[in-house]
């Protein structure tokens, strides 16, 4: 015959205080978690459209340099002697930076839709801060 167990708390005030301190640190835990990936999701999300946005100024700084470039080359053949050369060197840059303009405003509009605060996470956050209150009322 085996020793009788403990038998199962009845209620609340049943439960031994190191029972309920080990359940409030593990819904912490998990809460804490739970917070912590939705953090990670939210974040990448901005990230990627921060990235997008840095790409698209990386690219207008290559299609200024190279329209500097050309528009520079086609002022020096220009300048030295009126010939077709220098002329098609001008259409080049003017092209080159139109290019660079159109990039630098689809920069400028995905660095506008960038939002650095995860909105949901901060929501929850005070959600949780409630319920604990809640909790120990």
């Amino acid at each position: 015959m085996t020793a009788p167990g403990p038998e199962a708390p009845q209620s609340i005030g049943d439960t031994s205080i190191g029972d309920l301190v080990r359940n409030v640190a593990d819904d912490l835990t998990t809460l804490v978690r739970q917070e912590i990936a939705l953090a990670k999701a939210e974040t990448k999300d901005e990230v990627t459209k921060a990235g997008k946005a840095g790409g698209a100024f990386g690219g207008a700084g290559v299609a200024g340099w190279l329209a500097l470039l050309f528009i520079s080359l086609a002022i020096m053949y220009g300048l030295g002697a009126v010939i077709p050369v220098g002329w098609a060197a001008l259409i080049v840059g003017v092209l080159w930076a139109i290019g660079a303009a159109a990039l630098a405003a689809y920069g400028r509009n995905k660095v506008r839709e960038v939002n650095p605060v995860p909105k949901r996470t901060v929501e929850t956050v005070k959600e949780d801060v409630r319920w604990v209150q809640n909790r120990n009322a």
